[in-house]
């Protein structure tokens, strides 16, 4: 893949947001997506008939010297109530020391999310998602890969504690060369609303394992997401290894979200 196609694909997403009837006003700061900005998301669907556009980039130098910088945009869409279907289009750059740079797509991801209950006085707000990596590209795997994620979220006030738990299956994680989805993970992160609701400042401590690999990374990220107007959102985090022998050195993200509605396709007579 040539270095045009990524300007390309952002060409679209912005054309997308650009033609847009943009919602009533949103919350979305608050909501976690998935490595936006740290790996831990919250178990809160988009709304249903909405959609969502994400144009994120994240930068990643590893224990192992390898450097990678991955353009991945999104689009979700709230298929049902409390549940969204989506597209990822990872687009990546793969450098390593003595050898030449790579271009290429890191393989498309498909994706599910459904929030089986909300946030109750006993029970937290719990979801599922699964994602299907296929392998297309020529930094994909050389196999499709199923990943599945349980999510949990707790609120007390300005603050919430999200858990997630997820594990990956098939064969194209060993070999793909950037964006692989862990065997297993099990991450953590508290996230702070602060000046008057549109600053949101999250913690996050993350164990996992990455395919191909015999050691367990710890990581430690910090990010924040700001309302920048009431549908479009900024995000931006850093994370580093707390293990000597494998994760990154360091990692950065930064990325915009712009949560819309198309009149066309909303249901008529409030139904």
């Amino acid at each position: 893949m040539s270095p045009s196609r990524p300007v390309i694909l952002a060409a679209i997403a912005v054309a997308c947001v650009v033609v847009s009837a943009p919602l009533a006003a949103q919350l979305d700061y608050r909501n976690l997506d998935d490595h936006r900005p740290v790996r831990t998301e919250d178990a809160y669907a988009i709304e249903r008939y909405a959609f969502e556009f994400m144009l994120p980039a994240e930068y990643g130098a590893d224990v192992s010297g390898e450097r990678t910088l991955v353009l991945a945009p999104e689009a979700a869409y709230g298929i049902v109530m409390n549940g969204q279907l989506g597209i990822k289009l990872p687009v990546a750059l793969r450098r390593d020391d003595g050898a030449e740079d790579e271009w290429g797509l890191a393989g498309p991801r498909l994706f599910a999310l459904y929030n089986l209950n909300t946030e109750g006085p006993s029970l937290p707000g719990f979801a599922l998602r699964t994602d299907l990596a296929l392998p297309v590209g020529g930094l994909a795997g050389s196999g499709a890969r199923l990943s599945v994620k349980a999510m949990a979220t707790r609120g007390w006030g300005l603050t919430r504690l999200h858990v997630n738990a997820g594990a990956s299956f098939g064969a194209g994680g060993a070999d793909a060369a950037v964006d692989a989805e862990p065997d297993w993970m099990v991450t953590a992160a508290l996230d702070r609303t602060l000046l008057r609701h549109s600053l949101l400042f999250i913690g996050e401590l993350a164990v996992l394992r990455m395919p191909g690999s015999s050691a367990t990374e710890v990581t430690a990220s910090v990010g924040t997401r700001y309302q920048l107007t009431p549908t479009l959102v900024l995000d931006g985090g850093v994370g580093r290894r707390l293990t000597s022998d494998a994760g990154p050195d360091y990692e950065l993200t930064v990325g915009l979200t712009h949560a819309f509605g198309i009149a066309g396709l909303m249901p008529r007579g409030g139904s």
